[in-house]
């Protein structure tokens, strides 16, 4: 089941592709491609603050996560 909303994935399709309306099936994988690099960004921004022996995941983290993730 999705954890984020239908419709903060669909406001961003629509505004980011010049208000093309979006189907239902493809709004369905687009919040599962979201919610699965949502994750492996957490993953490895917590992997980053385990390495530097925090338990606090800080804005470090989330940067060097994004650029080994691409």
């Amino acid at each position: 089941m999705a954890e984020l909303p239908n419709a903060v994935i669909k406001r961003l399709l629509t505004k980011h592709s010049d208000g093309l309306r979006v189907s239902g099936s493809a709004l369905g994988q687009a919040v599962a491609a979201v919610e699965g690099y949502a994750a492996r960004l957490a993953q490895e921004a917590a992997a980053s603050a385990s390495a530097n022996k925090r338990k606090t995941i800080m804005d470090g983290d989330i940067e060097a996560a994004r650029a080994r993730l691409g």
